[in-house]
């Protein structure tokens, strides 16, 4: 395969240094590696009739802004090694952090060298590797569907059209979501975490699961048990009204606020 690799190759730099080990074990596996300096581009534009003229099949870039901004919006797939400053300065740049996170978007991998950084990239930007590698199942999955954001109201018409809403979070605080479905009279199966327990009480409010086998058999019995259902959702609708009441929650904000107010009089 014809690799581009743009890297910042400042002689007796790490960054310089990293992208010729690099290079070499590319070059090790039969690849041909065209390493170029991005300092030498200003553009996309620029790589593009370098990928022309190369003709390039893939890219790769060291540093997710200097080099990874340039690999956006060509054909060819490309891959992202992170150097340090991208995570460690220019992360914390509005603008920059913006633009990197845009890169990882398209990027189909991305290397971090420490866990650290690692936790550090997760902590910026959401991970779209993990992304893409769902939607790839999604589309490999008979009968799932993939739905991206949209207004609330078409939400939740959607939501009132479902069998049931399932949270299989790992961690949450109140889940909205689960609340939100509770009031529109929807079924809800969640994952067996403190924030869903404190929200849905098993076989009352919803049902809880704390393995994929326990979430089949639950989902199953849901759909074969119709009084359960009916009792669930008709559980779960009083406990929203009674417990998360949207005026119950207004009026308190109201009274907290009021009380700033009498501070600042003091």
């Amino acid at each position: 395969m014809r690799l581009l690799f743009l890297a910042v190759l400042r002689p007796h730099t790490g960054n310089a240094v990293t992208a010729q080990r690099v290079r070499a074990h590319l070059e090790a596996a039969g690849h041909v590696c065209i390493l170029k300096d991005a300092f030498d581009f200003e553009s996309p534009s620029e790589i593009a009739n370098l990928i022309l003229a190369e003709n390039c099949e893939a890219a790769l870039a060291l540093h997710l802004y200097r080099g990874g901004r340039l690999l956006q919006g060509h054909r060819i797939p490309f891959g992202i090694i992170f150097g340090g400053t991208d995570v460690n300065e220019d992360a914390n740049q509005g603008e920059k952090n913006i633009v990197m996170g845009r890169v990882l978007e398209e990027a189909r991998f991305a290397v971090a060298f420490t866990e650290s950084m690692k936790e550090m990239a997760q902590a910026q930007w959401v991970d779209p590797v993990f992304t893409r590698e769902v939607k790839a199942k999604v589309r490999r999955a008979a009968g799932v569907r993939l739905i991206g954001e949209m207004p609330q109201e078409d939400l939740h018409a959607v939501v009132k059209n479902c069998f049931a809403v399932v949270n299989s979070s790992v961690s949450e605080g109140m889940s909205a979501a689960i609340l939100e479905a509770m009031d529109l009279e929807v079924p809800v199966l969640a994952r067996n975490i403190p924030g869903n327990a404190a929200v849905v009480k098993h076989e009352v409010t919803g049902l809880l699961f704390s393995s994929p086998q326990e979430f089949v058999h639950l989902a199953k019995r849901l759909v074969s048990d119709p009084a359960l259902e009916k009792e669930i959702v008709g559980n779960g609708r009083e406990y929203v009204r009674m417990y998360h009441s949207w005026q119950v929650e207004r009026d308190t904000y109201q009274q907290l606020i009021s009380k700033l107010e009498g501070s600042t009089e003091d």
